[in-house]
């Protein structure tokens, strides 16, 4: 079962359309149990930092997922997702983030249209197992008004370019997080999302699950 995090904010149903899609058992869900049974989780991406971390606090999964991340579940945050697996948020200052990649979250500066809301191309610095058959410069879909500043730059698999150089693919482990919507990105979206099923599927393997 992939557990999606619910926490309380946006429709879920997209994403879990499309793992159903893929034959994957999908749940949506606010329950620490349940998200520690989970085989993998994704944490979407819909919201603001401040009101999602507190509403996951206040569920009481936070310690969960840094669980899940330290025992080497798989893990994928989409778009406001991928942001809160960073420490700290110029959206919310004061509000601690998962902190599972060191790094911080930044307001696109105002030399760009914010937000950066439509298709744009994506460029792989190195190849990964999620981006196998996906070519260079294809497009994804986007709506977001921040992105994350790593500060290890190893990690980071993709970017796109919006007059700033935008990392929209990130990497430790067996976390992942992009800043598309890769439910929302037609052909390649859905392929990206397929590389991953077949990640948890050969984790589950080598675990011997």
């Amino acid at each position: 079962m992939i557990a999606i995090v619910d926490y309380g904010i946006g429709n879920l149903r997209s994403i879990a359309k499309a793992l159903e899609r893929l034959g994957k058992t999908v749940e949506v869900t606010n329950d620490p149990e349940r998200l520690g049974a989970a085989e993998a989780v994704i944490l979407p991406g819909v919201g603001s930092f401040g009101e999602a971390m507190e509403n996951m606090e206040k569920s009481q999964i936070v310690p969960v997922l840094r669980r899940m991340f330290d025992d080497g579940k798989p893990i994928l945050g989409i778009c406001l997702g991928l942001q809160l697996l960073f420490e700290r948020s110029q959206e919310a200052p004061k509000k601690k983030g998962l902190a599972l990649i060191p790094g911080e979250v930044r307001k696109l500066p105002p030399t760009t249209k914010v937000p950066h809301m439509g298709w744009n191309r994506i460029y792989f610095k190195r190849q990964a197992p999620l981006t196998e058959n996906i070519p260079q410069g294809r497009f994804f879909y986007f709506a977001h008004s921040f992105y994350v500043l790593p500060e290890d730059e190893s990690c980071v698999v993709g970017i796109c370019n919006y007059n700033v150089t935008i990392p929209v693919v990130v990497n430790v482990g067996n976390l992942w997080g992009v800043q598309f919507h890769p439910e929302k990105s037609a052909t390649w979206g859905m392929k990206f999302l397929e590389n991953w099923v077949r990640s948890i599927d050969s984790n589950a393997s080598y675990s011997g699950n």
